[in-house]
């Protein structure tokens, strides 16, 4: 479990921090130590090992807190709103961490957060609760594109459709007239990633989705998403 308040021990140095719930489980201080250590170098704390909680700055005592976590090998890791209390950059930064490490572990994560960017940020799919229910759950695209309700739709009206949205939402067949000799690209391309080429290629370009055509998508089918038209 990752705290939002930390939690860690101030008289306690970083790798006892790290270390405490497997002494809590009897192992041995060798061991331990050997596993703590293996976990500083996976959240970047190197050379921290020694240094106590007052000398961390906010970023790094919630790496410790991650660490500390990550240290008894969990299938699942819960994460209850772990950066709200870091200012804007570090928080950007821990967001990229935990989406680094669970690209590299393959480790179950649940994230609790009321920020509704940051969960489609680090998530890959997100449960919307209300009054203690699950109204919700899909991909990020999901719920923009599909909300279950209006209570949803609300929650997400101020998401940017086109930094959540594939190119598979807006492919379409050609109109008489259209080109169909433009870019592929693959139809689970973020829209704001494609945006560039689209925009610059003059033509349509072709949406594939693994060997299969889609459709196309143009410059002005960009634009009526952005301008919230589409």
């Amino acid at each position: 479990m990752v705290f939002q308040h930390f939690g860690l021990l101030p008289h306690r140095n970083v790798i006892d921090n790290i270390a405490y719930s497997l002494e809590i489980n009897g192992v041995n201080k060798a061991d331990r130590h050997a596993r703590a250590n293996q976990v500083i170098e996976l959240v970047g704390l190197q050379g921290y090992a020694h240094a106590y909680p007052e000398q961390l700055s906010g970023g790094m005592q919630q790496r410790v807190g991650l660490a500390r976590a990550l240290a008894v090998d969990p299938q699942v890791l819960f994460l209850d709103e772990p950066f709200s209390a870091l200012d804007p950059l570090i928080r950007r930064d821990m967001q990229q961490e935990v989406i680094r490490l669970h690209r590299e572990l393959g480790k179950t994560m649940v994230f609790i957060t009321h920020d509704l960017s940051e969960a489609v940020k680090v998530g890959d799919r997100i449960a919307i609760m209300r009054d203690g229910a699950i109204v919700q759950i899909g991909t990020p695209e999901d719920l923009v594109a599909n909300p279950a309700d209006e209570y949803v739709a609300n929650f997400v009206r101020d998401i940017a459709k086109s930094h959540v949205l594939t190119l598979r939402h807006l492919a379409r067949p050609a109109e008489t007239g259209e080109a169909t000799d433009g870019p592929e690209l693959s139809a689970d391309t973020i829209i704001r990633e494609a945006a560039q080429v689209i925009l610059q290629s003059h033509k349509p370009v072709r949406v594939n989705d693994k060997g299969v055509a889609l459709g196309i998508v143009s410059s002005e089918d960009v634009l009526r998403l952005i301008s919230g038209v589409a």
